[in-house]
């Protein structure tokens, strides 16, 4: 018996991460894959991503527009209320028997609450974590109780999951997604990388994702002028910069790293996506990774990478020894490149072992799926902790 199952990406970092689960159930002949693209992917500002989606062999069987161009929280809520309304055309139509989807923005949140007005199960990815210099924090919380079964990324995790009152036979350790492709991806060489992003001279860079720090009172444009100022003093060195994802404050960032591009085209590259392969690539061989991207977070530590972790916005997640945080000034970010480009922090980052696991995550999902009736995940009971 196929079976339907329908996967939902909103941004190109969610992407990477989920496309060895897309692979894997577009392959399985007991499944009937509904890719469902939406958000960031079909922006032309944020680098129109579904063509990559397309270009990796998928068929996209919806798009749903719910991105407003405004660079505000009400720009983002009424988003969400689009995104509401559009899956429910889509939901209606493909009737999916599982919805799987990831993370913690407010795309996702809107998605949830669509499909559990339809009584479409959900399997949801990287829940139980914590960022609490952003307002995803409460969106994954919050899609977690939508959710009948939970793929987390560490047993730390895990126990949070079952803390929020979920069954503890529905939660499932099974390490980050995004290490299997790093361990699956043909990443590119040094010599094959530079001229795929514009890097003539073979000098060492910097790899830099900078996104709003949603519930902080900062000012987002000025802590981007701080790092660049950081960064530019960090002579014989090269910027190459992703941009921001679509958060509100999201545009303003973008905008201001284009500026610095044109001041300083000798020094600072600039991509609205570089797609999984290419990142990955540009990470492995980069003298760190630095920003405020969970990718830092997550996936650097299995590329014996080090990571600046700048600010708020990742605070609370589990990380690796490689893995160094300072504030959001020039002096504080100056210093922690200093100590990321040391060969020390290089050596260190490889013996280190990454607490998101080694791989086989897709392996493990399936392997789940493959025995869940989804019809009896509906119906979820609330799982209380013995009283202390």
């Amino acid at each position: 018996m196929v079976r339907r199952i329908c996967v939902v990406t909103a941004t190109r970092a969610e992407y990477g991460l989920l496309r060895p689960l897309i692979a894997a159930l577009q392959a399985d002949g007991t499944v009937s894959l509904q890719l469902v693209v939406t958000g960031a992917h079909l922006a032309p500002e944020f680098g129109q991503t579904w063509k990559q989606i397309e270009a990796d062999g998928f068929v996209i069987d919806a798009k749903v527009e719910m991105l407003l161009a405004g660079d505000t929280a009400t720009a983002t809520a009424k988003s969400m209320g689009l995104a509401l309304s559009g899956f429910a055309d889509v939901f209606a139509r493909l009737q999916p028997e599982l919805l799987v989807m990831l993370g913690d923005r407010y795309e996702m949140l809107a998605v949830a609450a669509a499909a559990t007005l339809f009584r479409i199960p959900i399997a949801h990815l990287h829940g139980g974590e914590t960022t609490e210099g952003a307002y995803d924090e409460a969106f994954r919380h919050a899609i977690t109780k939508f959710a009948h079964l939970h793929f987390t990324a560490t047993e730390d995790y895990r126990c949070r999951v079952i803390q929020l009152g979920e069954d503890p036979e529905r939660v499932f350790n099974v390490g980050a997604i995004g290490i299997d492709s790093i361990k699956t991806l043909p990443l590119f060489s040094r010599e094959q990388l530079l001229p795929q992003l514009g890097l003539i001279e073979d000098l060492p860079y910097w790899l830099v994702t900078y996104h709003p720090v949603t519930l902080a009172e900062g000012d987002a444009v000025a802590e981007v002028d701080a790092l660049v100022e950081a960064l530019l003093a960090q002579a014989g060195t090269r910027i190459v910069v992703t941009g921001a994802n679509a958060d509100a404050g999201g545009r303003a960032v973008n905008a201001r790293w284009q500026y610095w591009q044109a001041q300083y085209p000798h020094r600072l590259v600039l991509f609205a996506s570089l797609g999984s392969l290419r990142y990955l690539s540009a990470a492995k061989h980069a003298i760190a990774v630095v920003g405020n991207s969970s990718s830092g977070i997550i996936e650097a530590p299995s590329l014996g990478v080090p990571t600046l972790d700048i600010g708020s916005r990742q605070q609370g997640r589990v990380r690796a020894g490689s893995v160094h945080h300072v504030a959001p000034t020039a002096n504080g970010i100056a210093a922690g490149l200093v100590h990321v480009a040391r060969e020390s922090a290089r050596h260190a980052a490889a013996s280190h072992a990454n607490p998101y696991g080694d791989g086989g995550t897709t392996d493990s999902i399936m392997a789940v799926l493959s025995e869940t009736d989804f019809a009896s995940l509906l119906v979820k009971h609330f799982h209380d902790l013995p009283r202390v």
